[in-house]
């Protein structure tokens, strides 16, 4: 079951994420601290959780992004998580999804993602060299328009908690 975060999910939130980038080459381990700070500053516009058995088994988070300084209706995706012993069964994609689902239906015009290219572009993702995120390699930096309008261009900032 995919629904929205409640407060009580909070710790298992943290906990799945933790667990799901222990001993990720590409991670800082600050993950967990992000989404707590992202939901701090309530910019943590969707936050979805997989449920089984009545626990918490997955997370995804979207949250605005800027281009070049501007606000926009553009979303970065992550952290998303799954714990480890629930990986490759489809959980993290059936997030992914429906949070997609609930930006377009929102109106976001588009979203970003930093990760694994062979993962990302499943869901539509692809590498657009108009939209820059300083810092990472631009082939894993990939975006999804949900519009027929055209992509902006310019760097992308994401927000202010995911560097502290």
């Amino acid at each position: 079951m995919i629904r929205d975060e409640q407060e009580d999910d909070h710790a298992s939130i943290a906990d799945v994420t933790a667990r799901a980038f222990a001993g990720a080459e590409h991670s800082d381990q600050t993950e967990p601290a992000i989404i707590d700070r992202l939901r701090a500053a309530k910019v943590l516009t969707i936050s979805l959780v997989a449920v089984e058995d009545a626990v918490v088994v997955g997370h995804v988070a979207f949250s605005p992004v800027t281009i070049d300084g501007t606000q926009s209706k553009w979303f970065g995706l992550g952290p998303v998580a799954v714990e480890p012993h629930h990986q490759s069964s489809g959980i993290g994609s059936a997030l992914i999804r429906r949070g997609l689902e609930r930006l377009r239906s929102n109106g976001a015009a588009g979203c970003v993602v930093l990760g694994d290219p062979a993962y990302y572009s499943r869901f539509g993702f692809e590498r657009d060299d108009a939209l820059r995120y300083e810092g990472a390699p631009p082939e894993y930096f990939m975006q999804l328009s949900l519009t027929a309008q055209k992509t902006p261009a310019g760097r992308v900032d994401y927000a202010p908690a995911f560097t502290g």
